[in-house]
Order: structure tokens, then C-alpha cells, then sequence
């Protein structure tokens, strides 16, 4: 198991640095958002369950030779039952188990700490929605007074509410405004914010990995692609065009424009310009979706990231000195 824990540190590197880094410079992933995502997600989560892996193999290794024997031999010494020979651990050991232990803490006391910010950051908004704002004739949908064209959705179960100003209203003709009502709609559906919000506790838990930012802006843009897709199916490519010019008309420094990713704070100028940019040039070009066979590769990749660090640390032997 000792080996194993330098395996998973070189995996977690590798994660949590240039694989994050090359596939952000990559160009497929707005040919197949969906896949990219998947990706995305399993570089996340393995890069966490190999660095606390890591961890835990090289504290847990004069005890056993996987993870679940590992922990057993640590329990038999807690409750002093340990065999002789199988009851010390050296500082470093424990110093590993202390480490993974802290880090496993922190990620999830992040993860709950953005989640009730996010939460209440919402409930508030709610409730300022509930006096400021007037139904619309699209159920779920509702029209606020606001002097820039604004549109965004508000998760919240059964009382997610999708938001435009009138401004946008006026300037939309009810083509434009049923791709933007798609699109809207579509981050609620497919629960984007769900995803917006684990990338956002990671960057939280990391913020000295400049990686974090990195992937929460590629992962940002590639769901409001994947919004863009879901708008087509509804619209036509010059409608969604136009639509998406006259709401990024409205994001203007100073304004206050929130929509399904603002509590994640990466909606700052330049980055949601740089989404418009991205977004409006690929409805432009119109590029073909990912071949069959590369889109499998993809998804398979994803899963091999997942079960390697799984297999290295529960299956007895698989890197065994």
C-alpha cells in the first residue's frame, strides 16, 4: 500500500494541474458540452479521492495492504486488540492519517458552508422576487423593473422561478423570447446549479490552486452551452443569436445581474464576456457534435479516472511491495 499512496499523489498532481490546464485549451469540449462535463466532474472527484488517498495508503501501509484492511488494523490498535507487531505507527504515518483526516474535514465543512450561503443568498432573493416582481404569462416565469435586458433563473425545487426584466422584454421579439425562456428553463431542468455548486465549494476549499478558477470558468461556460443546445431545439441559430447579444448587452460593469451562477462568484466582466464570446461563436460556426466513437472515449475516460484510484485503494495487491 505504500507504493500505492505515491501512485495516488502522482494522480493527484497530475489532476490538480495540467489535466485541468490541457483540457480548458482544448477546442472539442463545445462540439459535446455533456461529455466535457462528465469529464470535468471525474477529474474533480478523482483529483479529491487520490490526494486524501494518498494520504490515508501511506498512514494506513505498516497496517495493511488496502484501504479497508488498513482502517482495520487501526481500529484493532484504538480498541487495544491489536497483535504484536501490528500496534505502532510511526510519526509520519501519523502525520498522513492526520492530514487526510483534516483534509477530508475541510472539504466537506466547505461544501455544507457554501451550500447554506448559496441557500440563504436565495431564500433572500426570493423573497425580494415575491414583492418587486409580477407573474408572467409563462408559468414559472416572472417580470421584474429593471433598466438593463436581464434574464436568469432562481433554483429552488418546486419554487424555482425563472426572472426577465422588462427591459429585455421590449427589446425581445416572442421568438427571441422563447429561446431565451428554453434556455433559462434548461438550467433548472438538467439542475446546472447543482454542478455550479461543487465547483464552487472546490475552488472555496482550494482557492491557493489556480486550476479552481480555471475549471469553474470552463465548466460555467460549457453549461450555459448546454442551455444554448436545449434553446435550439425550440429556436433557430439566429434567433438564439440575437437573443444572447441583447442579455449580454445587459451585463455591464456596475449592474447588478444575477443568474443561475452568480452566488458562485465567477460572473466578474470578463469572464462573462469572454462565455458570450465563446457561446455566440459557436452557434456562428455551427461546428458538428463529437463523433460517436470519440464521445464513448471520452465518457470512458471519465470512468477510468474514477475507478483507478477506487481499485488502488480497496483491492488487496493491485500495487502490493
Amino acid at each position: 500500500m505504500f507504493l500505492a499512496a505515491w501512485f495516488l499523489a502522482a494522480l493527484a498532481i497530475i489532476l490538480a494541474w495540467p489535466a485541468p490546464i490541457l483540457l480548458a485549451r482544448c477546442t472539442w469540449p463545445t462540439r459535446d458540452p455533456f461529455a466535457a462535463l462528465v469529464l470535468w466532474q471525474a477529474i474533480g472527484l478523482a483529483g479529491g479521492l487520490s490526494m486524501i488517498g494518498a494520504m490515508l495508503c501511506y498512514g494506513l501501509s505498516p497496517l495493511g495492504d488496502n484501504l479497508v484492511s488498513g482502517l482495520h488494523g487501526l481500529l484493532l490498535i484504538m480498541i487495544g486488540t491489536a497483535p504484536a507487531g501490528k500496534d505502532a505507527l510511526g510519526f509520519w504515518n501519523v502525520v498522513g492519517l492526520t492530514t487526510a483526516g483534516a483534509l477530508t474535514l475541510h472539504l466537506l465543512f466547505t461544501l455544507l458552508l457554501s451550500y447554506l450561503r448559496i441557500s440563504t443568498g436565495r431564500r433572500r432573493h426570493r423573497d425580494l422576487l415575491a414583492i418587486l416582481s409580477e407573474p408572467h404569462d409563462d408559468p414559472g416565469t416572472v417580470v421584474i423593473s429593471h433598466a438593463a435586458p436581464v434574464a436568469y433563473c432562481l433554483p429552488g425545487g418546486a419554487r424555482s422561478v425563472t426572472v426577465l426584466s422588462d427591459s429585455l422584454m421590449a427589446a425581445l421579439d416572442e421568438r427571441e423570447l422563447t429561446a431565451v425562456l428554453a434556455h433559462e428553463s434548461s438550467h433548472l431542468t438538467q439542475r446546472h446549479h447543482l454542478l455550479l455548486w461543487a465547483f464552487a465549494a472546490w475552488r472555496a476549499a482550494l482557492p491557493w490552486l489556480p486550476t479552481t478558477r480555471v475549471a469553474q470558468r470552463a465548466v460555467n461556460e460549457l453549461i450555459e452551452m448546454l442551455a444554448d443546445d436545449a434553446a435550439l431545439k425550440v429556436s433557430d441559430r439566429g434567433t438564439l443569436i440575437r437573443a444572447v447579444a441583447v442579455v449580454a448587452d445587459g451585463q455591464q460593469p456596475g449592474q447588478y445581474v444575477p443568474d443561475v451562477s452568480e452566488p458562485l462568484e465567477v460572473n466578474d466582466d470578463a469572464g462573462a464576456s469572454a462565455t458570450t464570446v465563446a457561446r455566440v461563436k459557436r452557434l456562428l460556426s455551427a461546428a458538428p457534435a463529437l463523433p460517436p466513437a470519440q464521445r464513448l472515449a471520452v465518457l470512458a475516460s471519465a470512468v477510468l479516472l474514477l475507478l483507478v484510484p477506487t481499485a488502488l485503494l480497496i483491492v488487496p495487491g493491485v500495487v502490493h511491495v
